[in-house]
């Protein structure tokens, strides 16, 4: 069971996430707070936390702020942050800073039930719409790729057609509708591709794919 800490201002917001985690078994929302501050007297309070999902836009204290106080005082406390800034500026500060999520707020329920599983899981998490997003701005620049690199990884035909869907952008709810099978088989097969390349997100996914000649 995930124990987590919801952060956010925006009371809507707010209580549609939690409704969400809610209807998840192994998810338990243990508190909420409207900004970082909130959170930190939480933690120092004992409760017993293993992962807050921040905005990062927050009166009082601001998400970015939370997460270098947490990372000092309980560095074992993950922080994935929910935010409609696409800037790339953030993306990589809060990385920087010790973040090990980064979702959109527009992101669909499934990718955010996912993206939490990942980072419990042990890994971090890129959006697939800000991972292609980057990935778009770096072929244009021609920052990332260089010589395609020699791939012995064996796939399933199943895992390739996954692959290719998830760099079209489609969710696991979208993947599983197209091809005919469960979200959790799905989300079985992502994780397969996660692990077999080694990959630690969406965007590292992708990159892959595309420098060995999956996709296009």
């Amino acid at each position: 069971m995930l124990k987590v800490i919801l952060a956010e201002d925006h009371n809507i917001v707010r209580n549609g996430i939690r409704m969400l985690l809610d209807n998840e078994p192994d998810f338990e929302v243990i508190a909420e707070a409207t900004n970082g501050e909130e959170v930190l007297e939480l933690l120092d309070n004992n409760t017993e936390a293993e992962l807050i999902l921040a905005d990062i836009n927050m009166p009082v204290m601001d998400g970015m702020t939370m997460l270098k106080a947490i990372k000092l005082v309980y560095p074992e406390v993950k922080v994935v942050f929910l935010s409609m800034l696409d800037n790339e500026k953030y993306v990589t500060q809060a990385f920087r800073e010790g973040a090990w999520g980064y979702v959109f707020k527009n992101v669909s329920s499934d990718e955010l039930i996912f993206s939490l599983r990942q980072v419990n899981r042990g890994s971090r998490y890129l959006c697939t719409e800000l991972a292609l997003n980057l990935l778009d701005r770096s072929m244009q620049e021609n920052t990332i790729f260089t010589a395609p690199m020699e791939s012995k990884i064996d796939f399933s035909e199943r895992e390739v057609e996954v692959l290719q869907l998830i760099a079209e952008g489609l969710t696991n709810v979208e993947i599983a509708e197209k091809i005919f099978i469960s979200k959790r088989t799905v989300e079985g097969h992502r994780q397969s591709l996660l692990e077999k390349t080694g990959s630690k997100n969406t965007a590292t996914l992708i990159r892959f794919a595309v420098l060995n000649g999956f996709i296009s």
